[in-house]
């Protein structure tokens, strides 16, 4: 046993020094997402949502280095993932919608002027529509319009709309049922 630790004395070292330096970045930005997120009042479960992205892409990351770590060479690396990024790409042009919705989530969590509870008008040619935001979700905005209706907008076509704010605050608590 002691014969292992010698021998790979070095990835050992490296895999835990690597591990400790993407703990300590995830940290710095799981803790960075969450207070910009209570300053433009977002919910902590779209800071949560961000987060999990974010851990996502530090864990992919990392899996790469650990490659390098282990010793292997860059075309075996490069055959790997061309051969997995092929496959996604292609599972990914099938759910393009999806991840639209997702990215549109992620743009809104940053720069979306309007809030849970706000009331809007959505300049929609088909179907327009004019409700308070109940929830901000990873795929949707969750509405209800006056009547009591519950209307789920996609992110992406959100952000492709002219939207107005017709008032700020609007969520009545006895309306959520």
């Amino acid at each position: 046993m002691s014969n292992f630790f010698n021998t790979y004395q070095y990835e050992i070292i490296s895999t835990l020094v690597l591990f400790f330096i993407l703990l300590i970045i995830r940290t710095i930005i799981v803790v960075t997402v969450k207070k910009i997120g209570r300053r433009s009042g977002t919910t902590e479960a779209r800071a949560n949502l961000i987060g999990r992205y974010a851990t996502v892409t530090l864990l992919l990351i990392a899996l790469l280095i650990e490659a390098f770590i282990l010793g292997f060479q860059t075309h075996d690396i490069t055959l790997v993932f061309s051969s997995v990024f092929a496959v996604i790409g292609i599972a990914l042009f099938a759910i393009w919608s999806i991840l639209s919705n997702i990215t549109s989530g992620i743009i809104m969590f940053f720069s979306f002027p309007y809030k849970v509870g706000d009331k809007i008008k959505i300049h929609d040619k088909d179907y327009p529509v004019e409700a308070i935001i109940e929830d901000i979700r990873a795929f949707q905005l969750i509405l209800r319009e006056d009547n009591g209706d519950l209307v789920t907008y996609p992110n992406n076509l959100i952000l492709q709309k002219a939207v107005t704010l017709m008032e700020k605050d609007a969520l009545d608590d006895s309306s959520i049922l």
